[in-house]
């Protein structure tokens, strides 16, 4: 019972962190932009849709976390609760860290992570996942770029759009709706994130799973959403009402396409690359700065990697008490740290030698 307890304990505290961080940032450009003035309502709104999100449309994608990724025979209570903390762990190091990561892509990673260890990994499936998570981030950019060329032509040709007036609370409105839209669409594809393995395992059914899930997600969005829609909220601000209701619909019509067919797909990185594609349709090419597409790349490769290795580890040590494997795996983890420390020194120091040293 011990196990059981913490398995769910696990699952609706990762679920709260999901409804806390991706969801909540889904309203963050309506109240950037003064669409949405209360903070208070904002949250209760994203609360509501994402709830409706997970109840209406979670369904497809807690199946493929909870079987379509590793046979379910082989999901123990054990196992569950060593994937979930996996994920969790994974969570907790990057916000100590300061590293923004992929929920979707973290509980992937610490699945396939129980996949490998057990030897027993659907990988047609994980293919078809993984390629996912690179087509629609790229189809994002496609799409906003498209729509940022329209939106550029439309306000140039009606300056009243972007000036105070009755076109500005209207549109208003629209970029709150995106921001609902988006948070629905989080719904739909986060939730099976934290109840998946639960479902997979035969310990609660999808729809109480759903539903749960989606209290819990909604739970977190309204007590601990507050300073990530501020955060996001801030950063966001640059954009206008369009271009901002542009962004929103675009990824939320995106995910949730994805959720229907199962797909965990990150939205973070959906919505980046939305936000991507507005800012190369104003300012082309000097628009892509090498920094921010190296910290998408960054979060891509190491939140499935991360938890990958960290439940890889802890279900070695604890299930298997396979101490070489435990072993080669922290080695190599230890040598890619130590290689990646090395070349931002080297980085460092070229940096510096050409500051000092100008035409050198």
């Amino acid at each position: 019972m011990f196990w059981t307890y913490l398995a769910y304990i696990i699952a609706f505290f990762f679920a709260m962190n999901i409804g806390a961080s991706g969801t909540a940032a889904s309203m963050g450009s309506a109240y950037g932009a003064d669409a949405i003035k209360n903070k208070w309502l904002a949250m209760v709104l994203v609360a509501i849709a994402a709830f409706l999100g997970a109840v209406l449309g979670g369904g497809e994608v807690v199946k493929t976390i909870g079987s379509g990724i590793i046979p379910s025979k082989i999901l123990t209570i054990e196992l569950v609760v060593l994937i979930l903390a996996g994920a969790t762990l994974t969570l907790f190091i990057a916000n100590l860290m300061g590293i923004p990561l992929s929920t979707s892509e973290v509980t992937v990673g610490a699945i396939v992570g129980a996949g490998i260890a057990f030897k027993s990994l659907f990988i047609n499936s994980l293919i078809v996942i993984i390629a996912f998570w690179v087509i629609v981030p790229v189809v994002s950019f496609i799409i906003t770029f498209i729509f940022g060329k329209l939106i550029a032509k439309s306000e140039k040709r009606w300056p009243s759009l972007t000036k105070q007036g009755k076109w500005k609370k209207w549109l208003g409105r629209i970029l709150v709706l995106g921001g609902c839209f988006e948070a629905f669409s989080a719904g739909m594809n986060n939730v099976a994130n934290a109840v998946g393995p639960l479902v997979g395992a035969g310990m609660i059914s999808t729809s109480k799973g759903i539903w749960i899930g989606g209290l819990f997600v909604a739970l977190g969005a309204i007590l601990l959403g507050g300073r990530v829609i501020e955060t996001n909220g801030k950063k966001i601000t640059k954009l206008s009402l369009l271009e901002g209701s542009a962004v929103s619909f675009t990824g939320g019509a995106l995910v949730t396409i994805a959720s229907i067919f199962g797909l965990p797909i990150p939205l973070t990185q959906v919505t980046t690359c939305g936000i991507l594609g507005i800012g190369a349709s104003q300012k082309g090419i000097g628009f892509w700065q090498k920094a921010v597409i190296r910290k998408i790349l960054k979060v891509w490769l190491i939140s499935p990697l991360a938890s990958l290795v960290i439940s890889y580890t802890l279900i070695n040590l604890l299930i298997k008490t396979n101490f070489y494997n435990i072993i080669v795996i922290l080695s190599t983890l230890i040598a890619a740290l130590g290689t990646l420390s090395l070349y931002a020194n080297i980085r460092k120091e070229n940096s510096t030698i050409h500051d000092e040293g100008g035409g050198i």
